[in-house]
């Protein structure tokens, strides 16, 4: 059996993560899930550092309805300051909706930061999969983000109808940003899922970062794509040097180039 590299080195020499939350149940899953490859590649309570800043979502609603992008590009901003002002590298945004705003033009961010579509497309191409099904907010299914992401690898995306849209939209908003999770939204998305296979998906991509503590993949009619646990495992290998340290901080992706490095197996 290959046995895995020696991630313990010197403290200092780890990556410092900055979580840049913006919907709190996607962001504390992110963060377990850092510090939980840290627990199985490091050892036991061990982990690189990571501090996690969060601005109330109730703060960037009125933008994102209102479709104010930039205005919600300028709150989240103030978190990535305060997270390099607490030390971070670099940082993550475990709320996939977001990077539309993060995307806008602007000044550069405080802090360079993976991209989360970025990292959920490579591990899709990765993969060998060539038509993605996307759930996650209204706002992200009907917007660019993954269909750019998945395009520039090759992969057409595929989204559910506008009523599914407006079901899955709902059940984001009224249930899992507030850790609710019942027996009956599992059903719906279960249903949106097999129409998005019988449609010719042969994956689905779970990102809006709360529907994977709904829908795990023992109970996906097709194998998923965990965008939060993607961006943590990710994030560790930035932290730990097995991946290099992004450059992206903010505006169109193609602006950069494909500083993320190449994606690694879990």
């Amino acid at each position: 059996m290959a046995t895995r590299p020696d991630l313990r080195g010197p403290e200092q020499d780890r990556g410092h993560l900055g979580i840049l939350a913006h919907s709190a149940e996607g962001a504390a899953l992110c963060f377990r899930a850092f510090c939980q490859e840290g627990f199985d590649a490091l050892g036991p309570h061990d982990h690189p550092d990571v501090t996690l800043d969060c601005r109330a979502l109730a703060r960037s609603m009125p933008a994102w309805d209102a479709g104010d992008h930039d205005t919600i590009r300028a709150v989240l901003s103030v978190s990535v300051d305060r997270l390099a002002g607490a030390g971070a590298d670099f940082f993550v945004c475990p709320d996939n909706t977001a990077h539309m705003a993060l995307e806008r033009p602007g000044d550069d961010l405080a802090l360079p930061g993976l991209h989360i579509a970025e990292v959920v497309a490579d591990r899709a191409a990765a993969e060998g999969f060539r038509r993605v099904g996307v759930l996650g907010t209204r706002y992200l299914m009907d917007g660019p983000v993954y269909p750019r992401a998945l395009a520039e690898r090759g992969i057409a995306a595929e989204v559910p109808d506008a009523d599914d849209r407006t079901v899955m939209n709902e059940i984001i908003f009224s249930e899992l940003v507030n850790g609710v999770f019942t027996a009956e939204s599992r059903r719906e998305y279960v249903r949106v899922i097999d129409g998005l296979a019988a449609r010719g998906a042969d994956a689905v991509a779970l990102v809006c970062t709360e529907i994977p503590l709904l829908v795990t993949p023992d109970v996906s009619p097709l194998p998923t794509l965990d965008s939060t646990r993607l961006l943590a495992h990710a994030a560790f290998d930035v932290a730990v040097g097995r991946r290099a340290r992004p450059a992206w901080r903010g505006g169109p992706v193609g602006a950069v180039g494909p500083a993320q490095g190449p994606p690694t197996s879990s």
